[in-house]
């Protein structure tokens, strides 16, 4: 009795003292793995907006139990560089290393002498799970065609499917011959790129290239259960998501294997209320190469995954844009030309590319060819044309060229890879990843923030996501064993920055304050979430701001005001628009420290900082996944087709014969619905039932999907008719 007077007699002055919570302490607001390297930053700030206030950490800090206030470590921090000024963020800065804490809790780090702590964070395996969700979720949300409602939007984001009404996606036009019926294709689907709704075909590749790498990498991550409407259906949703961007992919190609480069949509907020017509672009070879690899990389994934004819359909799209490419091997369109930019309602980003980009899509679409065939013409190309790869070349790796660079890697892993280029290629990354800028910084610690990057611009945490995969290749492709620690130490550290270990000490996804993040994004441009909007302008400001989980742009040095200001934008009141915001906290900061939440438009052109891009978020997702777990418990499986019976005792479901050359009889006790769909995706029949019905006898001969529906479960089956 006497040892526990005394113990909480020691603990009063610790409990009796509220600590406050300090933008000085930056730690992941999420959390960290039981096994990870943790370490908070401390940081007094010398140069930018937050130069005049003034930090002195004390000499010993703890990491505190946040649910009993009990100290379980204690250490004194470490100063970076001997207290030298880190130019890129403007701050002296020391480390707390509090690696040894690896029990599962919620915890803050507290500055014992000068009473000041962290936000709250976890640690635990699954620690970034919600985070992953949300992040993966946002990609419903840019749907375009597409219904949100519930139950699968959250309140406050339900909307009706946008770009489907009269002249819009579904009987969209080529903008060279608007008022030309026959020029009518259907190009409904895909997702808005970014706070703009346009659909660029090329950057809609890489988006869906990088979802399917990263659930191909880490398969274990995925779940079935993300509260999409294809949720429930045995197939991880990161799959039904990147399907329906596939599908979109699938509309825009030509009978000649050709690919349309661009939908330009109408805008408006909430997307449903855009009422524009649609207009598409020329065909380009940059975008079907890019088509090409797409449609090849997606046909090996969904092959393993069991829905071998949609691999099938995938397949042949991939080989019919290769040989459409091949004949055509420059054909160049830019939508920045003047007769593109004059329609209403084109797409302003630029995506088309030099030679040497379209080189690289062309190595890139052989090398994932040669995977999924085995024929030699494609590695004939790459064999013949490697060396030409800026990373062969100069032996640099850096993040603006990750994905070239990934694809010279992906060649090492193909079966009767030359052994000789294989050693090439290894040797070219493992240089490049040694050098100042990349295990150089690392190991120097150069940044004291532990995410470093050579050059901030827009998209920086796009960047910053593929400079933390690009260690992150260095263990997948065994380039230096001995170093694969390290590389997945810097790697997460990556992941760290974006969840809070930056002087801004933000967390750059939207609306998570509820969900595990105590400080971050509240406001980002995007055309739904606009300005000024009482519904979703911003977190605390609106009645519900963004939605969770979307991945800012980032810090932005090179940021300013559109180029008419402050005198030359039209008018008074446009020129008022100039300085209607005060950008002293993003302007003429230091490198990380250019950022803040805004959403102003034109002239202010918030987009160069806080806009959202699927491609930023592509390279967050894949990176996060990287240290995402899962016990199993809402894992998917994939399906599988037996070659008699199709049988799932869970839910009592039987489809025999499979295959079949006549009909199939469906077996599900009691009532139910069920929904048959082509191999790619179109719905053929719908029949109802109770216990057993027989279909199918209208089928022509191959693959097909049922999916049953029953009270509030669902279940997909692959079919086969011979």
């Amino acid at each position: 009795m006497r040892k526990i007077f005394l113990f909480s007699l020691l603990l009063l002055p610790f409990i009796a003292f509220t600590q406050t919570i300090t933008q000085y302490i930056c730690i992941d607001q999420f959390g960290y793995r039981p096994s990870a390297v943790k370490i908070a930053v401390l940081r007094n700030p010398e140069i930018g907006f937050d130069a005049n206030d003034s930090y002195s950490p004390g000499n010993s800090f703890a990491v505190v139990n946040a649910h009993n206030s009990q100290q379980v470590y204690t250490a004194a921090p470490v100063q970076w560089n001997n207290g030298t000024i880190d130019t890129s963020s403007g701050d002296i800065a020391w480390n707390f290393d509090f690696s040894n804490v690896t029990a599962n809790g919620t915890y803050y780090i507290l500055d014992i002498q000068n009473n000041l702590r962290s936000y709250s964070f976890d640690i635990a395996d699954d620690v970034y799970n919600v985070a992953l969700k949300h992040a993966m979720r946002s990609f419903f949300y840019q749907r375009a065609g597409f219904a949100k409602q519930s139950p699968y939007a959250e309140t406050g984001w339900i909307d009706g499917a946008s770009h489907i009404g009269l002249l819009q996606d579904k009987n969209c036009r080529i903008f060279s011959d608007y008022n030309n019926a026959s020029t009518e294709k259907d190009l409904h689907g895909g997702w808005y790129d970014a706070g703009d709704y346009n659909k660029y075909t090329t950057w809609t590749g890489n988006y869906i290239i990088e979802l399917l790498k990263a659930c191909r990498e880490t398969p274990t991550a995925w779940t079935d259960d993300y509260n999409i409407p294809e949720s429930g259906n045995s197939i991880p949703d990161i799959l039904d998501e990147v399907k329906w961007g596939m599908d979109y992919m699938l509309r825009l190609q030509n009978s000649n294997g050709s690919m349309i480069s661009i939908v330009g949509v109408a805008h408006g907020s909430p997307p449903s209320s855009a009422s524009g017509k649609s207009v598409y672009g020329n065909v380009n070879t940059s975008a079907t190469l890019k088509a090409a690899a797409t449609f090849a990389y997606g046909s090996n994934v969904f092959r393993s995954a069991g829905l071998s004819c949609y691999a099938d359909t995938l397949l042949s799209a991939a080989e019919k844009a290769w040989t459409w490419a091949v004949a055509n091997p420059t054909v160049v369109w830019t939508n920045t030309a003047a007769e593109w930019t004059s329609v209403a309602n084109s797409g302003g980003g630029d995506m088309e590319t030099d030679d040497y980009g379209r080189l690289m899509f062309k190595l890139e679409a052989a090398s994932y060819l040669y995977e999924v065939t085995s024929d030699n013409q494609y590695k004939t190309f790459f064999d013949n044309n490697y060396s030409q790869s800026h990373l062969l070349q100069w032996s640099y790796a850096y993040p603006f060229e990750h994905a070239h660079q990934e694809t010279m890697l992906h060649y090492t892993t193909l079966n009767n890879s030359n052994s000789y280029i294989v050693s090439a290629i290894k040797n070219g990354y493992r240089s490049g990843m040694n050098a100042a800028i990349n295990f150089g910084a690392f190991d120097s610690k150069k940044d004291p923030y532990m995410a470093y990057l050579e050059s901030y611009t827009w998209g920086s945490n796009g960047i910053k996501c593929n400079e933390g995969l690009m260690f992150y290749e260095l263990k997948k492709y065994n380039i230096n064993s001995a170093r694969n620690t390290d590389a997945m130490n810097a790697s997460e550290h990556y992941i760290h920055y974006i969840h809070g270990v930056n002087p801004l000490q933000k967390v750059y996804l939207s609306n998570m304050n509820s969900l595990g993040a105590e400080n971050s994004v509240s406001e980002f441009y995007h055309t739904w979430f606009a300005e000024g909007n009482t519904l979703w302008d911003k977190v605390g400001a609106s009645t519900y701001g963004p939605p969770p989980g979307y991945l800012v742009g980032g810090a932005n040095p090179s940021y300013n005001v559109a180029a008419c200001c402050p005198n030359n934008c039209g008018s008074s009141q446009n020129n008022a628009l100039c300085t209607s915001i005060d950008l002293s906290k993003v302007k003429n900061q230091p490198k990380q420290k250019s950022y803040m939440d805004f959403n102003n438009s034109w002239p202010v052109n918030s987009w160069e900082v806080t806009e959202n891009s699927c491609g930023y978020q592509v390279a967050y997702v894949r990176l996060l996944s990287k240290f995402v777990q899962n016990n199993g418990s809402n894992a998917a499986s994939t399906n599988t087709c037996s070659t008699a019976i199709y049988e799932n005792k869970i839910y009592n479901i039987a489809i025999f014969p499979n295959p079949s050359e006549n009909n199939f009889t469906l077996k599900k006790t009691g009532k139910f619905k069920a929904l048959v769909f082509s191999g790619e995706g179109k719905l053929l029949e719908e029949i109802e039932g109770n216990n057993t019905i027989d279909f199918g006898s209208k089928l022509s001969a191959g693959c097909y999907y049922v999916k049953v529906n029953y009270e509030q479960s669902v279940h997909t089956i692959k079919i086969v008719k011979h």
